[in-house]
C-alpha cells in the first residue's frame, strides 16, 4: 500500500519505509525509523525540521 502524507507521527507508526519525494524525483527513501532519526540530506533534513516544528 502506498500513502502520501505530511503527518511525520503517523508515518512513523504506520510505514516500513518511507520515500520522500521533492519536485517529482526521489530525493531519498529507507526504512521509516532510520529516515526519520538520520536523514541524508539536506532536503529531507530541511523538510522534518519544517514539519516538526513549523515555522
Amino acid at each position: 500500500m502506498i500513502v502520501v502524507t505530511h503527518e511525520i507521527a503517523f508515518a512513523r507508526e504506520a510505514a516500513d519505509s518511507i520515500l520522500f519525494v521533492d519536485n517529482g524525483v526521489i530525493a531519498e527513501q529507507g526504512p521509516a525509523a532510520e529516515f526519520l532519526s538520520n536523514p541524508k540530506t539536506d532536503r529531507t533534513r530541511l523538510f522534518l525540521s519544517r514539519v516538526r516544528h513549523p515555522i
